[in-house]
């Protein structure tokens, strides 16, 4: 998880982007780099494979903030998007400290996300890790295309929510990033259900792009503190 540095007085923390290949998780990272001050980042590396590369850079967010006199550099990192690159996605994700799922709107790319989905669990359960009790938030890309599907469609299948069984923490909890908006609530049969705040995003213009990175980053800080 994450790193102190007490020589730079720095919180190091790792996001990783994930979903299917050609979603648009390297899309975000280039917008990301591209936007952020030169002084604040590290050298954009990227490790190319026959048709995908897993990109990262690192960068000290200015707006953020400090926890106890520390400042927090943010590491960004891309998985491979294809299945035959298990281990590598399995490799990068180990010390994580938040998730961000890049799903492809597309409604012909339906089954891509629910194996990238399933494999995103697979893989953080074989570290231990609960993914519903850490910073993770979901992004719905590509909202522009004609052949998007209904955001409903996409939460049904991807965020569809999981059994809160905590008695003190079956309550409603608003939605942080969308005012009106529930994260945990109660289904009309009875069962509390917790979702994961979700983006609408065009990464190839930036649309959503730092909504979502803003919202994962925020989520981190705050286990931190």
């Amino acid at each position: 998880m994450s790193m102190i540095n007490y020589a730079s007085r720095e919180i190091n923390c790792k996001i990783v982007f994930y979903g299917p290949g050609l979603g648009g998780k390297t899309t975000n990272l280039e917008y990301v780099y591209g936007k952020v001050s030169p002084n604040t980042r590290g050298k954009l590396i990227s490790l190319a494979t026959e048709t995908e590369r897993t990109l990262f850079f690192d960068f000290l967010p200015v707006d953020l903030g400090t926890i106890r006199g520390f400042r927090t550099r943010f590491h960004l990192y891309t998985v491979p998007g294809q299945v035959y690159y298990n281990a590598s996605r399995k490799l990068i994700l180990k010390g994580v400290d938040g998730v961000v799922f890049v799903a492809d709107s597309q409604v012909e790319r339906a089954e891509a996300n629910l194996e990238s989905m399933q494999n995103l669990y697979d893989n953080m359960a074989a570290y231990g890790y609960d993914l519903t009790r850490m910073p993770f938030v979901i992004q719905y890309n590509k909202r522009d295309l004609p052949n998007a599907a209904p955001l409903a469609e996409l939460q049904s299948m991807l965020n569809p929510g999981w059994e809160v069984t905590d008695p003190t923490r079956m309550r409603a909890v608003a939605d942080p990033f969308k005012p009106g908006e529930l994260l945990v609530s109660q289904l009309p049969t009875g069962e509390w259900v917790e979702r994961v705040p979700t983006f609408e995003a065009v990464a190839v213009t930036g649309d959503g792009v730092f909504d979502t990175l803003k919202a994962v980053s925020k989520l981190v800080l705050k286990t931190l503190a």
